[in-house]
């Protein structure tokens, strides 16, 4: 209490000293823009056409360099993800220095070696600078293309791109990028996992001699470095490097459709439907719009301060973040606003969407958003300019761009010239919200319905159907008739013959089950003890401790993460009673059959088995081969889906063997490897 009143007391004093001083009616002018002052590049150009650009820096004993290449984009066809591919191939050591040797001197000298399809990047202390310079040069331009390497990297970009299968996240994307551009434009083709099957070393190997070429390279080393000492190291290890000639862009401008339309994509698994508002755009650095579609962005949708955040999340609460950009491009750029939405308000979101696309061009923005926005793009780009990697970006930018020399000295007051007439305007040209593509990708049963009643300013919004590969179709069957004789009863029923029998299952008075699954390179061990009489006790284990547990004893219970114990709600209560249990379908209350939907290629009856669950039982086999749990907190709500499949017997009684679950974009895939029946379970478990 002292110390508030010495806060208030101070408060006040400062108050009335500057009160003549300052009328607190008006906001205050900005201040002039923070003066910045970039180190202008040496540059020098090598007989094959590679540019250098040294910065000297020699504040710290530290030097970054980046080699890449101004290709333009390639058109890979049949051959997609060769780049890829190919990118993934560099850096695993070269003819004359084993892969493990190779990345074992780079760690041994705590520098870092990164390569990509254009070029690759590093970073070091100084004085390691001409060996890590050296290592860099010979994996980028004498790389091991083996067929032993060729044959591991194919086999795992095919295992990413069948794990990616299901992500509706990843899929609405590729999608979405699909239909922006066009699936005969480089920006818009997608490989496929028949493409990479069809994939030769041969292929790769041709894309590299044609593609990593030293005719529109640049190398760009900012540190603690001489000019005169990058030029001799690069003269000796690039002065050989070769290449053909990459073929030129000529490819047509994508077109934007001619009204706003819906562009449907049917993914039944979806819990929640992606939503992206798309549209191309023919944008450069060098454009005068440039400056000005940097802030109508950061107001639109570039954080969480900015509109589309502040309206779908804030006050509606569909989604967690919804978010807008653009994409500055010398062949094409693109405008994309994006959520990822509750199937129950996909349609209003949509709307919400448009609503505030219309009003940044219909309208002119306030004061202070115009001077928020400005503020926050000027505290970023004076941070980024403490980065080494900032600085030789900028520098490659002018080059590559054809910018002025001053382009990012002046930045900051181009940024403050900004005006509101400004913003209207550029909004009016690159948001084109009478000329969108909205494209949804989500669960059609769920969501068509309400999508081809939308209408906007009095004009209906045409909804079309694309299938994953982003061809036009008819519309989709989405649900499919249930036999009359068929109820949720029936389904459960064939679910408990399918898995052992009556009997047999109710002979099961305990199970303890232990699973383990990865995640972000991290093991996670899963153990689920369940009894007949309704206990529960379920743990998340990571490197041998518990990060978080379930216990409910039959009658009370409790969540446990980061060493906090919360009790469970009444809510929590009532749902633990009707899901604990080692077969929940011999104790469900009043379920209901919602009818039929496709799970990973296969019909399943969809029963409602409590208000906040759906369990999917295949039509064929009667196992249980999917659940989707919602959770609600506040004005959020999220629905996670978990898949059962490879089903194997204990004690007569069928369990599945892989557990996948789905957060978001990430999928938790846990294999079981133990199952106990009527044993491993004590009383003191649900303690």
């Amino acid at each position: 209490m002292k110390n508030s009143l010495i806060a208030l007391a101070v408060l006040v004093l400062s108050s009335v000293g500057v009160q003549a001083q300052i009328d607190r009616s008006q906001m205050p002018e900005p201040g002039p823009a923070p003066k910045i002052n970039l180190e202008k590049p040496e540059s020098f150009t090598l007989k094959n056409g590679v540019k250098v650009l040294v910065v000297e820096n020699h504040k710290l004993p530290r030097v970054s360099m980046t080699l890449t290449m101004d290709n333009p984009p390639v058109m890979e066809g049949e051959k997609a993800g060769v780049a890829g591919l190919m990118g993934s191939m560099l850096g695993e050591g070269t003819p004359e220095i084993p892969k493990d040797k190779f990345n074992e001197e780079i760690d041994y000298l705590g520098a870092s070696i990164n390569f990509f399809s254009q070029g690759a990047s590093a970073s070091t202390l100084s004085k390691y600078f001409p060996r890590i310079m050296e290592l860099m040069s010979k994996g980028a331009l004498n790389p091991n293309f083996t067929e032993e390497e060729f044959k591991a990297e194919k086999a795992r970009a095919i295992e990413n791109l069948k794990a990616g299968e299901k992500s509706v996240s990843g899929n609405a994307s590729r999608i979405g990028r699909a239909l922006t551009f066009g699936v005969d434009h480089p920006y818009g083709e997608f490989t496929t996992i028949e493409s990479l099957e069809a994939l030769t070393l041969q292929d790769v190997k041709d894309f590299y001699s044609k593609n990593f070429t030293p005719k529109n390279a640049y190398l760009v080393v900012v540190g603690d470095v001489e000019t005169k000492e990058v030029k001799k190291l690069a003269e000796k290890y690039l002065k050989d490097w070769k290449g053909g000639t990459p073929a030129p862009f000529n490819f047509p401008m994508p077109e934007n459709v001619a009204q706003t339309q819906v562009n449907f994509v049917d993914f039944p698994n979806a819990v929640q439907s992606e939503v992206m508002v798309t549209n191309v755009i023919d944008l450069q650095k060098a454009d005068e719009d440039y400056f000005p579609i940097l802030i109508a962005n950061k107001i639109l949708g570039g954080g969480g301060e900015a509109r589309l955040f502040l309206n779908l999340r804030e006050d509606k609460g569909y989604t967690y973040g919804a978010y807008s950009s653009t994409s500055d491009d010398k062949y094409v750029g693109r405008f994309t606003a994006s959520a990822s939405v509750r199937n129950a308000v996909t349609d209003s979101a949509v709307v919400a969407f448009l609503d505030e696309l219309h009003r940044i061009r219909t309208e002119k923005v306030s004061a202070e958003e115009l001077e928020n926005a400005k503020a926050k793009y000027t505290g970023d780009f004076v941070m980024a300019l403490e980065r080494p990697t900032t600085i030789a970006q900028y520098a490659l930018n002018i080059e590559i761009d054809d910018l002025p020399e001053d382009f990012y000295e002046t930045y900051l007051q181009k940024i403050n010239a900004v005006t509101a007439e400004d913003i209207q305007r550029v909004a009016q040209k690159y948001f084109l919200a009478d000329k969108a593509r909205i494209v949804v990708v989500g669960k059609g049963s769920e969501v068509v319905e309400n999508l081809e009643k939308l209408s906007y300013n009095g004009k209906k919004i045409p909804v079309k159907y694309f299938d994953k590969d982003a061809n036009e179709i008819k519309k989709p069957v989405f649900k499919k008739l249930v036999n009359p004789g068929v109820t949720a009863e029936v389904v459960l029923d064939k679910y408990i013959d399918a898995i052992g029998g009556k009997e047999a299952v109710a002979a099961v008075k305990s199970t303890s089950i232990k699973a383990s699954g990865e995640i972000q390179g991290r093991q996670l061990d899963l153990e689920m003890k369940l009894t007949s009489d309704g206990k529960l006790a379920q743990s998340l284990s990571m490197g041998g401790m518990v990060v978080q547990k379930q216990v409910f004893d039959g009658t009370a219970g409790y969540n446990m993460a980061q060493g906090q114990k919360i009790p469970y709600t009444e809510k929590d209560v009532a749902t633990a009673k009707a899901e604990a249990h080692p077969f929940a379908e011999l104790v469900y209350e009043n379920p209901t059959l919602e009818g039929i939907e496709p799970v990973n290629g296969e019909d399943a009856y969809v029963v409602q088995v409590t208000p906040d669950t759906k369990n999917f039982y295949s039509v064929d086999s009667g196992l249980k081969v999917q659940s989707i749990k919602t959770i609600t907190q506040g004005a959020q709500s999220m629905s996670i889906p978990t898949q059962f499949s490879d089903y194997k017997a204990v004690n007569g009684v069928l369990f599945p063997y892989t557990i996948t679950q789905s957060v978001g974009p990430q999928s938790l895939v846990f294999k079981v490897s133990e199952v106990k029946v009527n044993e491993g379970v004590e009383a003191a478990d649900f303690q």
